[in-house]
């Protein structure tokens, strides 16, 4: 088993809500059923335009006084204007933790035993491994309070992944408590391609504001509630789970040779027609060269497909949907 990886996500947007109002109000925003959550419970969800397309995606965490937003930094400029647009501050408020915190991002199987040695054991790895995903816990690493998320597994070999929040003055202490306990220090790239592996979409890159819900399977990834009240975009994505399907959705892909294409690379089937495009790509250790395209529906997995751009060409296996969801 390799290493845990360390990868600092302090990029991403830390967007808190609270008052009386803030669940029914993030309620009315987002594409899950944010007023089932529990203090300690989180969410993947997604808020989305007045026609259903995905303005961004999101994990919701329930604290035990407000609710905190986490997002990608592609995706945060627009999920920062669509609350700033609607949250009434009469009813709740919105603080910007951003600059104010920090995230260290934990991958690997042994990610739960070197979280409860860089506890002391005050944390367990049993409790640790048992959270599930989204669900967080207050602990205590190296003298300084942390809060530890238990996001989905990813990669390949279906990784466990602690996300680590904490506040921006401590996080130095924080990261040379994890490496003391044996963590190695990765870069973005190791976390982007263990999503490519995964097939979990980012926002800008495989879906965006032109995007229904359904197209990124956000369905499979447990991201929207069809019980819950209504909210921004719902009629269309509830028209589609209702009464029809989709026409095209995000797959992972396999291609051949080892070569990447480039983003916006044209799918096609044996006849030549154009069946959908690449968005993500990856060079995987496990995989070889990886992808996730916007495909047809109509394609089966398992099938051979062309890809073909200016200058160039491959061929490419469809291997399936998104396995689980990871902001």
């Amino acid at each position: 088993m390799r290493p845990t990886l360390l990868i600092d996500r302090s990029d991403r947007a830390r967007i808190e809500i609270s008052g009386a109002h803030a669940v029914a109000t993030l309620n009315g925003l987002v594409t899950n059923d944010v007023a089932a959550l529990k203090a300690g419970q989180g969410q993947y969800a997604a808020a989305l335009t007045a026609k259903g397309k995905i303005v961004a995606d999101m994990v919701v965490l329930m604290l035990d006084d407000r609710l905190q937003l986490h997002a990608s930094p592609a995706a945060a400029p627009g999920l920062r204007a669509m609350l700033t647009k609607f949250v009434n501050p009469r009813f709740a408020m919105l603080a910007d933790v951003s600059d104010a915190t920090s995230d260290l991002t934990l991958v690997g199987g042994n990610a739960a035993e070197l979280l409860a040695r860089a506890s002391n054991g005050m944390i367990g790895v049993d409790a640790l491994a048992a959270l599930p995903h989204f669900s967080h816990v207050t602990a205590t690493l190296g003298g300084d309070t942390v809060t530890i998320v238990h996001l989905p597994a990813i990669g390949a070999n279906n990784e466990s992944v602690y996300s680590i929040i904490m506040t921006r003055e401590v996080v130095e202490a924080v990261r040379e408590t994890l490496y003391a306990a044996g963590a190695v220090g990765a870069s973005d790239v190791a976390m982007e391609t263990l999503r490519v592996e995964s097939g979990f979409p980012a926002w800008g890159i495989d879906m965006d504001d032109n995007t229904l819900p359904q197209e990124a399977n956000l369905d499979e990834m447990h991201a929207v509630s069809y019980t819950k009240g209504c909210y921004i975009g719902q009629e269309t994505v509830a028209r589609i789970h209702f009464r029809g399907h989709v026409n095209r959705s995000l797959r992972r892909l396999t291609f051949a040779s080892g070569v990447e294409p480039p983003r916006g690379a044209v799918l096609q089937d044996s006849e030549h027609r154009g069946i959908g495009d690449v968005r993500s790509t990856a060079l995987s250790e496990r995989e070889g060269a990886i992808g996730i395209g916007m495909v047809r529906r109509e394609v089966d997995d398992g099938e051979t497909i062309d890809v073909h751009w200016e200058g160039g060409g491959t061929s490419a296996i469809v291997t399936g949907k998104a396995k689980g969801a990871i902001n």
